[in-house]
């Protein structure tokens, strides 16, 4: 990029709460797009020294004060005030806390999921049904109930989930003009809702590969990742989760539905890096992923569902299909034969990353056209040459952060929001620059493609895009 607009500007202070490599890699970006932001109205506040050298090279405070449930407002409140922001990039900090400390002090808020305290996540003596994504999303819009004004606090919004929620709106309008469905843009949750439902829309992947090698391979006992390795087990170690369609004939013998909010996604009784699911991107074909829960699975399919007199009428199975780079998936056995324990060390790919890609966009099957990708192939080698502290999986997160950060500057006073809430073309006027070949593309592709050819397998045929044909057994 040979020119970079400022987007907006912001004359509070930042605090930024956790420096791993969404936070060192995000802190360039809002130098260069948020006007008026001098490095001596940022603090960043973390939990070890990762970073201080990078945060120096800026001139910018650095506190390694990790925060708990008992400090974070004694550490906090001389920091924030009215019109500040939050930038809660850490893990094992309450986003729910945070959320009510910004309310209270007029500050505004973007996280890139819902965290809990330590424990919510894999605590085994709370029910599996508390351990997931969903009741944490529940707990953090009751805040919007509760705190119906009030400074933004935009939640969830990295790449994904964040960015690809502004991918799915996207499709829709991509499918609905190739199908001659004649349509406006969507101006409410329930017209985004109606249209997928007339598109046919049935399943919604986040179907992501990254194909990202280094020449430095992974060592017993260590974690290997492109982006936050804590991060990663922890969702791994989840209970797998998906939006659940109406259009299912077969509900999994190991899934379970919630009792409590929405009931837009069920779980499963295993955790996301134990089950696989068969997905498709352009450059990779078919591969299998691991149904990693996130935030999108349940926002999404929440956005897209019809209710007629109270009666869900339509709804897309939505989840997440993901194949990291193959050190992290050498790591993900080996932490799964470790019953889930975190290895001794851990590293993220970084400088030592040689080649590859990170694919990452939302495929939408069961329409008139079958299924169609939408989203990002960024290189190792754009990364660099676009900012300094990225590789391409950091990129596509920090670029979102970047864009929901302009986005609250720019609506200051709306409260607790979702990325499903929010401007999509806002955002992906703010990120296009930054994702590398963003393309559409169509497929003859389904779950059953190419299947039985080794050994006959138990398939719906009436139904491709059943999640029994997705799911790998």
């Amino acid at each position: 990029m040979t020119e970079h607009r400022i987007h907006t500007w912001f004359p509070g202070r930042l605090i930024c709460i956790g420096f791993g490599s969404i936070g060192q890699g995000v802190l360039p970006l809002i130098l260069r797009h948020v006007g008026g932001l001098a490095a001596e109205r940022i603090t960043i506040v973390t939990a070890d020294d990762s970073g201080r050298a990078e945060a120096a090279e800026y001139g910018i405070r650095f506190i390694n004060h990790p925060l708990t449930r008992d400090n974070y407002r004694h550490v906090l409140e001389p920091l924030v005030g009215r019109g500040d922001f939050v930038l809660n990039l850490s893990v094992d900090v309450s986003s729910v806390a945070l959320i009510r400390l910004c309310h209270e002090v007029g500050a505004l808020y973007l996280d890139t999921c819902i965290e809990p305290w330590p424990g919510g996540y894999t605590d085994p003596n709370l029910p599996a049904s508390r351990r997931t994504n969903y009741a944490l999303r529940e707990e953090a819009l009751e805040l919007r109930r509760s705190h119906p004004d009030g400074p933004t606090a935009v939640i969830t919004h990295g790449a994904n989930p964040g960015l690809v929620s502004h991918f799915v709106k996207q499709a829709l309008l991509d499918i609905a003009r190739d199908t001659g469905h004649e349509t406006a843009v969507p101006a409410s949750r329930e017209q985004w809702a109606r249209l997928a439902m007339a598109l046919g829309v049935k399943v919604i992947h986040i179907a992501e590969r990254d194909t990202q090698v280094t020449h430095e391979p992974k060592l017993p006992g260590e974690f290997v990742n492109t982006w936050s390795v804590d991060g990663f087990v922890s969702e791994g170690s989840q209970p797998a989760e998906l939006g659940w369609g109406t259009h299912e004939r077969h509900f999994p013998r190991d899934g379970r539905q919630h009792d409590f909010g929405r009931r837009s996604a069920i779980y499963l009784m295993q955790p996301g890096c134990a089950t696989r699911v068969r997905t498709w991107t352009p450059l990779a074909g078919n591969f299998h992923g691991f149904l990693i829960t996130h935030g999108e699975s349940i926002s999404i399919s929440d956005l897209l569902t019809v209710r007629e007199l109270e009666r869900v009428c339509y709804r897309p199975t939505v989840h997440y299909s993901y194949h990291p780079a193959d050190n992290a998936v050498l790591s993900v056995h080996e932490l799964c034969g470790r019953n889930y324990h975190m290895q001794q060390h851990k590293r993220i790919m970084m400088e030592d990353i040689s080649s590859g890609i990170d694919e990452l966009g939302v495929l939408l099957g069961g329409h008139a056209r079958n299924a169609y990708w939408y989203g990002s192939q960024l290189s190792i080698d754009e990364a660099r040459q676009l900012v300094p502290y990225n590789n391409a999986t950091s990129l596509q997160v920090t670029v979102a952060v970047l864009s929901g950060m302009i986005w609250a500057i720019e609506n200051p006073a709306l409260g607790v929001v979702e990325p499903d809430d929010i401007d999509f073309r806002r955002n992906l006027e703010i990120c296009m620059p930054y994702l590398g070949p963003v393309v559409g593309q169509y497929t003859d592709w389904t779950p059953l493609t190419d299947r039985g050819r080794l050994f006959p397998e138990d398939v719906d045929e009436s139904d491709p895009w059943q999640f029994r044909n997705i799911r790998v057994l």
